[in-house]
């Protein structure tokens, strides 16, 4: 990597001390508390290799809502904050490139007539999303005939999907498998409706950082943390993001 700027650890770490926001509610990425109550896993310790290279102490702040991880970025709360990637998102803070991607689709009750994920997209057709999730993000921007069904929460979306039989309960893979399980019948379409890519934010103004960040990702990537990180939380249903080329 290039020198680090006085003026990246003065945006990113004043005093000396990152804090760093991550999303509690993404339990892919956040996947426990150390015991004094630390946020755990593959994003807590990506945000600790940022540290590292920054050669400064790590304040973490777990959050229940992703608009608040975003928030806390585009305030200066914290120097970064770990989320999804979405344009919406992107009008409030800058994001580097994807670090890892989680796939999103769809679960459908039993006796559905939908096979495929093209077939979702239809007029009549009702979809339980959580309001605001990245995937959500994704699908307000992108459906054309179907409705979505909001609800405030991960779980609050899975009971409405079962409570109102919605046609369908969009969601990221590895959770529908968990919720398939609860409900006999019911399948998870093949494929992907999109790849929910997560990545480090930084408030908009802080260019320097923006281009230190982008690096720390290169470098996660391209030397293996990523993916031993992983491997070392033992998570399926997300990969490591791939190496954007080089113009």
């Amino acid at each position: 990597m290039n020198p680090i700027s006085p003026l990246v650890r003065e945006q990113l770490a004043p005093h000396g001390v990152l804090s760093a926001a991550v999303y509690l509610g993404n339990f892919l990425l956040v996947t426990g508390r150390s015991p004094t109550g630390e946020p755990t896993g593959i994003a807590p310790d990506i945000c600790r290799a940022v540290a590292e290279r920054l050669g400064v102490e790590l304040n973490l702040l777990g959050c229940d809502t992703q608009e608040e991880v975003v928030d806390s970025a585009a305030s200066e709360r914290c120097g970064i904050a770990l989320v999804g990637s979405d344009p919406a998102r992107a009008q409030k803070v800058t994001f580097t490139p994807a670090y890892v991607e989680l796939e999103a689709s769809y679960l459908v009750p039993a006796h559905s007539a939908i096979q495929e994920i093209s077939q979702v997209d239809q007029p009549g057709i009702q979809i339980a999303s959580f309001h605001k999730s990245a995937y959500d993000h994704w699908l307000q921007r992108n459906l054309k005939h179907a409705t979505l069904v909001h609800a405030d929460s991960l779980q609050a979306s899975n009971e409405l999907f079962v409570r109102e039989k919605l046609d369908a309960l969009a969601g990221l893979k590895t959770g529908l498998i968990t919720v398939s399980q609860n409900i006999p019948g019911s399948r998870i379409l093949e494929g992907q409706f999109t790849g929910i890519q997560q990545a480090i934010a930084t408030k908009k103004s802080h260019f320097e950082s923006i281009a230190f960040l982008r690096e720390c990702v290169e470098e996660f990537i391209g030397a293996g943390l990523v993916a031993a990180l992983i491997k070392k939380y033992q998570v399926q249903g997300l990969s490591p993001a791939p190496l954007l080329k080089k113009s």
